[in-house]
């Protein structure tokens, strides 16, 4: 049965080869334009999320301020200091922080040769480079018998390496700080990342905590470092650490304004929302424009049933019932649909490899890798959204017409000249 109907509507479409072919362009036009427009939102959604993440996929950031409220006859307007009893307290006391870490920042001047660039110079400790994703490209990262032994050693950002070394090999090489002799254990690649504070991960330079305060006092720090065990768990395990510190300085840990606290819980919501709400428009506007395609469609079967209503009169009387009728019209929709869909993805394909990137934060970004850019890369997911708005699009086109096919009435329709 199904086979018949199927072998019946090629046998129709093939009838009107020239009317079929010109339908079936606006089903391959707006395929094609849903099919891209997912690729491009799922791509731009890829590294705007990316850019953020690249910051610390957990690194939680604490700034310490003034108090503001006099818990205990404390008086308000207390600073508020970071220093290494405070990661002791929260390593001991709060249970939801992975990795906590103290940060000293100077900027200084760093040279190669007669190459030389002022830039933040930050002492971390090894935990630092896994919470805020700095990736050896080559040689390694800060190592715990760097900070216990006190080594002269930096691992340098990628636009900072570019600077001191252009495209020479880095790892193995002396700089100095300050005047003062450092060996590079290990650069990072360009980094892209839409969020950080001192400045910018691609071109800072990052030495032992212990080798820091060999060379400013480093007693306290600029800021706090720190990961909770899951991204989930933020909020609970910035309240332990305010707590753990409020209960060491003697002030009250719902004071807000004793710290500044920057974490991804807060920006992740901002960021889903603009990445989710830029890939439904363009599901709308790809949806809207095979719609277009659609409509086109149904006006062309509704004339083929106008022009095919004798033959509709001797289906009924010949014994066929109204859901043959409805299938047959709605068979022959569907086949233009899936044709004209499967030559659309076709050609999307052949559109996104001539194509290959369209420039969003390379330029931006002064990266000609291209990792800072849209790539259209169309996977199975994408087309299977666009193979589902396809079929809905597909049926809705197909059933108007096969409705009023099968609801003609048989003896009028033999009548019909």
């Amino acid at each position: 049965m199904l086979t018949d109907i199927i072998k019946q509507a090629w046998s129709a479409l093939l009838r009107n080869r020239t009317r079929s072919f010109l339908t079936m362009l606006g089903i391959v036009w707006g395929i094609a334009t849903v099919t891209l427009l997912l690729a491009y939102g799922s791509s731009f959604r890829q590294i705007l999320s990316g850019g953020f993440a690249a910051f610390g996929k957990g690194a939680v950031i604490v700034w310490p301020q003034q108090t503001s409220e006099q818990p205990g006859g404390q008086r308000a307007g207390k600073v508020v200091r970071l220093e290494e009893a405070d990661v002791d307290m929260i390593k001991a006391n709060a249970t939801l922080v992975k990795h906590v870490c103290l940060e000293s920042t100077q900027f200084l001047s760093i040279a190669y040769g007669d190459r030389q660039a002022s830039t933040a110079i930050r002492g971390v400790c090894p935990e630092y480079g896994d919470m805020r994703n700095e990736i050896p490209s080559d040689g390694r990262w800060i190592n715990a018998g760097d900070m216990v032994e006190r080594r002269r050693v930096a691992f340098i950002g990628g636009k900072m390496r570019e600077k001191l070394f252009s495209g020479r090999p880095a790892v193995g090489e002396t700089v100095l700080i300050k005047g003062v002799r450092f060996t590079v254990i290990g650069v990072m690649d360009r980094k892209i990342q839409l969020s950080d504070y001192f400045t910018s991960d691609d071109e800072s330079v990052w030495i032992p905590y212990s080798a820091a305060a060999d060379m400013w006092d480093a007693r306290y720090a600029q800021v706090m470092v720190f990961e909770p065990v899951a991204p989930q768990f933020e909020k609970q395990a910035t309240d332990q650490v305010r707590t753990a510190i409020a209960t060491r300085q003697q002030f009250s840990a719902t004071d807000p304004q004793a710290f500044q606290i920057y974490g991804r819980a807060e920006e992740k919501p901002i960021i889903d929302g603009i990445t989710l709400g830029l890939q439904g428009l363009l599901l709308f506007v790809g949806a809207l424009t095979l719609g277009i395609g659609g409509v086109g469609v149904m006006n062309i079967m509704l004339v083929s049933v106008d022009e095919r209503i004798r033959e509709i009169g001797l289906r009924r009387a010949l014994g066929a019932r109204k859901r043959h009728i409805t299938l047959q019209f709605l068979a022959e929709t569907l086949m233009i649909m899936v044709l004209g869909g499967l030559l659309g993805i076709a050609v999307s394909y052949l559109v996104a490899a001539a194509v290959g990137t369209v420039p969003l934060m390379g330029p931006l970004f002064e990266d000609e890798s291209g990792k800072a850019d849209i790539h259209l890369h169309i996977s199975f997911a994408t087309v299977m959204i666009s193979a589902l708005v396809l079929l809905i699009v597909g049926v809705i086109s197909g059933l108007v017409p096969a409705l009023k096919a099968s609801k003609l009435d048989p003896v009028e329709a033999l009548r019909y000249e």
